[in-house]
């Protein structure tokens, strides 16, 4: 078996993998495919919410169904099954055709990310073991945001959005040919089979797939002022409420959160939360500065994002090794103040802000959620008993994929609410009347005449230049207030460390 384990690591990370780019890619293809499929642009957008809400419901329920069909029969099929899902929506005809290939996708990248993580766990004991095998992992899930993004470009332009799918093909099956050959196989006196509780289920998708929904559609529906996101809020609420219920009083729950029992995994779980605003948010928000104010295209702005990945996936060896020398909790606090910097450093954004100015905060952003990212891994599950891991994992996992979709949601509102605000003051402190704006108009007014413009179209071209200046300054501030709010929220939970658990103990315990 040891000599497997790294062929273990190696096959559940590529599935892993195959999950983390697929949640990326397709944004970049998103035009390309209204006007292949003739759709909208709301219609398209529904071929990453089906996806997302697909893989946020399958998380909670993989432990479970690991359990009930064994793990490498799981994982195995997951893994069969999204990759010809990836072809089924690289053939798909029709919008209709692509979201429900999308559903299959997402229904099964959600087992391959939380099984990799639990399989893991579960086949490295060691504290040294296991820092490095979630450092191959980790450094999957951090790079894999930013690759998506700068592949999808790239296969879009030079090959066509199908490939995007496609491309998927050759590392499914590469994957699942070391899958059968690694994994262990299953204990088939296990598994007892035992009945569906299909309400729990119900309860569930009602619930979670209810709240991604809010979450996705939220903004361009005008949150609660919106008939549609109410009805999905109370559904949400309802379904949420009922099934916690539910499953706090069956002896055997599908989702077994009683394991929320352990204070690590709480804490864990919500640092996660803020961790996954952080990561997907701040990955969101740059793209769209560099898209609208510097004005770089889906293949440039893929490019700006790179180096950062590279940096990610080099620190994570690197915190793999300090893990085995340090508190993991030193390491993670550590982590946090870097990314605070980062963080910083990006509030200060400015019209005249360059690719040069993004480079180093962005290594440092990079190099810092490595040493958040792994260090919170493992003070989160690898105190836990080995029977609770795989149910941890999945809610662990859970929340990190929520904290994204937190992240993506409430930041796209700020920056909309926050771009109006500033608008409304800038333009309040340039009255026309006020004597400079006065000279800076003329002054503007007179360049166009030299130029061969009459006095009257000068001086409307000047106000259009100046309301553009305007609006792209409120928009830069806007994404500096973006990057402040998320350095606040890492602060506030920075206490919640106390509570996370030495990886490779004992047990953090219950919470008292």
């Amino acid at each position: 078996m040891a000599d497997n384990r790294w062929g273990i690591a190696l096959a559940v990370s590529l599935g892993a993998l195959l999950e983390v780019i697929d949640t990326s890619i397709v944004n970049v293809a998103l035009p390309e495919m209204e006007t292949s499929l003739g759709a909208t642009l709301s219609e398209v957008s529904w071929v990453v919410t089906s996806y997302v809400v697909a893989n946020v419901i399958i998380l909670t329920l993989a432990a479970w169904l690991g359990d009930t069909f064994g793990k490498k029969r799981y994982f195995i099929f997951s893994l069969v099954a999204f990759t010809a899902a990836s072809v089924a929506c690289g053939l798909a005809v029709n919008l209709p055709m692509l979201i429900a290939a999308r559903v299959v996708q997402g229904l099964c990248g959600g087992g391959l990310l939380t099984k990799a993580q639990s399989l893991l766990f579960q086949t490295f004991t060691k504290k040294e073991d296991q820092a490095m095998a979630q450092g191959l992992f980790g450094t999957i899930v951090i790079a894999g945001p930013a690759i998506g993004p700068t592949l999808g470009g790239w296969l879009v332009t030079h090959a066509g959005w199908r490939w995007i799918f496609f491309v998927n093909l050759p590392v499914g099956i590469i994957a699942t040919f070391l899958c059968v050959a690694f994994l262990p196989a299953d204990d088939s006196t296990g598994h007892a089979k035992t009945k569906v509780d299909w309400v729990a289920v119900g309860l569930l998708t009602m619930g979670l797939g209810s709240f991604q929904v809010v979450l996705e559609e939220g903004q361009s529906h005008d949150w609660l002022e919106s008939p549609f996101v109410r009805r999905f809020a109370i559904c949400a609420a309802i379904g949420l409420a009922v099934f916690v219920w539910r499953v706090l009083t069956s002896p055997r729950p599908i989702v077994d959160l009683r394991v929320l029992r352990h204070r690590a995994l709480w804490a864990g779980s919500i640092l996660s939360v803020v961790v996954g605003i952080g990561l997907y948010g701040t990955l969101f928000a740059i793209p769209i500065f560099a898209q609208e104010i510097l004005h770089f295209t889906a293949e440039q702005t893929g490019m700006l994002l790179i180096p950062g990945a590279l940096v990610s996936a080099f620190a994570m060896p690197i915190a793999a090794k300090l893990i085995a020398k340090f508190d993991v909790r030193i390491l993670l606090v550590g982590g946090i103040f870097l990314l605070g910097y980062a963080l910083y450093d990006l509030s200060y954004l400015s019209p005249l802000t360059g690719e040069k100015d993004l480079f180093w905060p962005l290594i440092v952003r990079a190099f810092a959620i490595a040493l958040v990212f792994l260090p919170l891994n493992m003070a989160t599950l690898g105190s836990l008993p080995p029977k609770d891991i795989p149910a941890a994992s999945g809610i662990f996992s859970l929340t990190r994929q929520l904290g994204a979709s937190i992240g993506v949601a409430s930041l796209t509102t700020i920056l909309v609410q926050r771009h109006a605000f500033h608008r409304a003051v800038l333009v309040e402190k340039l009255v026309a009347g006020t004597p400079e704006t006065v000279a800076h108009l003329d002054i503007m007014a007179a360049n166009l005449v030299t130029r061969g413009s009459d006095l009257v179209k000068a001086h409307q071209s000047a106000l259009a230049i100046l309301d553009r200046r305007v609006d792209v300054q409120a928009a830069v501030m806007s994404f500096g207030d973006t990057f402040w709010l998320t350095l606040v929220l890492f602060a506030v939970t920075l206490p919640l460390v106390l509570l996370l658990g030495k990886a490779g103990g004992a047990s953090a315990g219950p919470a008292h």
